[in-house]
């Protein structure tokens, strides 16, 4: 059936075949296109469009991209025509199980190594999140990971990430040794002057109770700051 005429009458009066619900049963969710696993989501779409077409709209809006997606509100997904706060909910919860799901799968028994080994860790867990997050990945003797902890989260401009916490954090784990990490919403991993700060207290702390600071990494989506590989540590 050609695209433009499915395009012009409702979901209900597609071919079975063509329907996306009906479609992830006939022949897996694999072959389902984001717009339609969308559709799915919002079930219906408003009088000129169907749930496909406006679920095109949407993606448009996140420039075709499911992480820049995650970063719209149920505020601004309200402002399509026939997407109303229940619907705009709907998206908003899925796209946050997938970021966990991802997230989950990051928790590993993974060897950090090198700080490219520590920024790849942290890409499924920072890389859609619109504002700072501090997190601090626990490693036992053999730097292998304990278990990532999140210590904080802010707005667009910074996070607190109290002292007391990482090292009891560390020391309830039993870890040897700590990699700090947080991300810059601006994509700019320049640390700034606090984050320097941060790091030195943290790195002198770390000596005091010989649970030592290996690493501190600024996310980007497009690349990271290693302190450690900057001579900084």
């Amino acid at each position: 059936m050609n695209n433009d005429y499915l395009q012009r009458i409702s979901i209900k009066e597609w071919a079975e075949a063509d329907r996306p619900r009906e479609k992830l049963l006939l022949k897996g969710r694999s072959v389902l296109s984001d717009a339609e696993l969308i559709a799915i989501l919002i079930g219906s779409g408003n009088k000129e469009l169907s749930a496909v077409e406006l679920s095109k709209l949407i993606l448009e809006k996140a420039a075709n991209n499911l992480n820049e997606l995650g970063k719209l509100s149920v505020a601004e997904l309200t402002k399509f025509k026939g997407i109303g706060e229940a619907k705009a909910i709907s998206i908003v919860a899925a796209l946050e199980l997938g970021r966990r799901r991802k997230e989950t799968e990051a928790i590993k028994k993974e060897k950090i190594i090198t700080s490219r080994n520590a920024y790849d860790f942290f890409k499924p867990i920072l890389m859609d999140i619109p504002y700072e997050e501090f997190w601090i990945l626990l490693l036992n003797r053999g730097n292998v990971v304990i278990k990532p902890e999140r210590i904080s989260h802010g707005g667009v401009s910074g996070t607190v990430a109290d002292i007391k916490i990482i090292f009891l954090k560390a020391i309830e784990c039993l870890a040897t040794s700590i990699v700090l990490c947080h991300n810059h919403p601006s994509n700019d991993p320049k640390p700034s002057e606090q984050d320097i700060t941060l790091t030195k207290k943290l790195k002198e702390a770390g000596k005091i109770i010989n649970i030592p600071i290996i690493d501190h990494i600024i996310f980007a989506e497009q690349g990271y700051y290693s302190f450690a590989d900057e001579g900084m540590m």
